[in-house]
């Protein structure tokens, strides 16, 4: 079906993200920094690409994509081992102003990963367990005696995504800076019946990450952006990842244009809200996206069983299409490509990979090698649709690592 209704639909689908409940505003640090040894910063800046060698390698995929997809700009850094391969930026952030590494983009879903390792950390501090029960902190929740902490974090609840729900995209680019609150995106999705039953099977839902944005706030009684940055962040050194209240984005910024409501015009500043939640609405730069790349990739913040939750917490073998539940719905979870705790397992590697409002982002982990990829793209007038940033990823992959190509999921 090519109704503009679905293709509505399509593209918000894509924008992954989740929604809680506050509405504060987090301290600025200062703009176009990364994490060094000991703590001590250092500019997020471009490297000298020399013209041969890995370097070369990975500006030249980016070079030719970028020429390829009609993309106003591409920013990028791939780390070994914490080591810089490379970091740039090509094309404009707006006309005539180049795009820089230090400028902030929006992460997206990205930050789910941060939930999910979060989450993870409260399993390990022996806070909770993952088959608890959310009625214990969500009573109102319809189901929650049913529905667990695990299947919020792997998606495996059966609650209608609200973004695919009939009127919710037109809505979004009818005005797309209103501000939505969680509880109007929750209703949206508990107000349809369930694709199953909770647990028996897989397909995405942003409101299962609203939800855990809320059950994390219940269970620490701490804002979800301050035990994000406390559990999350603050070890990871991701000095320019900051959550927003607003639609705001600190300077510099990474400027973003769509072509999505049919005429080219300026995204930035329209609103995020009805994609994640207040507390997890993050903006970040290049350097902080590769830093957790490996970060979460490689679960450097947890305990080997809580890795292993986070890879596979029981999603694999689900996915099973039924007769209310479609296969583009209910997309097969294998051992080769399936959805962890808030992140994919692509083959080799763990990834994220946000798509919102004429943003594209991708971050990938190949534990193996140690190698991290972090790719961020804005579009032009003719880009097409799609993950463009991943698949430069997976482009960077294919030629720094051909024996681990990253597959597409689903």
């Amino acid at each position: 079906m090519t109704s503009a209704r679905s293709q509505t639909r399509s593209r918000l689908v894509v924008a992954a993200a989740l929604t809680a409940f506050v509405a504060l505003s987090t301290p600025a640090v200062a703009a176009g920094s990364v994490a060094g040894d000991g703590g001590h910063r250092r500019p997020c800046t471009a490297s000298r690409i020399p013209d041969h060698g890995r370097a070369h390698d990975v500006l030249r995929v980016a070079e030719q994509a970028k020429k390829e997809m009609g993309l106003k700009s591409v920013t990028l850094r791939v780390t070994l081992d914490g080591r810089e391969i490379a970091t740039t930026a090509l094309g404009e952030s707006m006309t005539g102003v180049p795009a820089d590494p230090a400028m902030h983009f929006r992460n997206g879903n990205v930050a789910i990963s941060y939930m999910g390792t979060a989450l993870l950390r409260l399993v390990d501090q022996g806070k909770v367990d993952l088959d608890d029960p959310v009625a214990r902190w969500l009573p109102g929740l319809a189901d929650g005696r049913r529905i667990t902490l695990r299947m919020l974090g792997a998606s495996t609840t059966g609650l209608v995504d609200y973004v695919t729900a009939p009127g919710f995209g037109e809505t979004v680019y009818a005005n797309p800076f209103r501000q939505w609150t969680a509880k109007e995106l929750v209703a949206v999705s508990t107000g349809l019946p369930r694709w199953y039953a909770p647990g028996t099977n897989w397909s995405y839902s942003h409101a299962n990450f609203v939800l855990l944005g809320a059950a994390l706030e219940k269970i620490t009684g701490t804002r979800l952006d301050v035990l994000l940055q406390r559990e999350v962040l603050d070890p990871l050194g991701l000095h320019e990842t900051r959550n927003g209240f607003t639609p705001d984005i600190p300077s510099p910024v990474l400027h973003a244009f769509t072509s999505d409501r049919g005429t080219y015009e300026e995204s930035s500043f329209w609103n995020p809200s009805w994609t994640t939640a207040p507390g997890a609405v993050e903006t970040t730069d290049i350097c902080d996206l590769a830093r957790s790349a490996s970060g979460i990739g490689s679960g450097e913040l947890l305990s080997a069983s809580a890795y292993r939750e986070l890879l596979n917490p029981g999603t694999v073998g689900l996915g099973t299409p039924t007769a209310k539940c479609p296969a583009t719905v209910c997309i097969a979870q294998t051992e080769a490509t399936h959805y962890g705790m808030g992140l994919l397992v692509l083959g080799d590697w763990v990834s994220q990979h946000p798509l919102f409002f004429g943003y594209s982002a991708s971050m990938a982990y190949l534990s193996s090698q140690r190698l991290a990829i972090a790719v961020s793209t804005t579009q032009g007038p003719d880009t097409p649709g799609g993950h463009t940033a991943h698949t430069i990823t997976q482009r960077i992959a294919a030629a720094l690592a051909p024996e681990h190509p990253i597959p597409d999921f689903g």
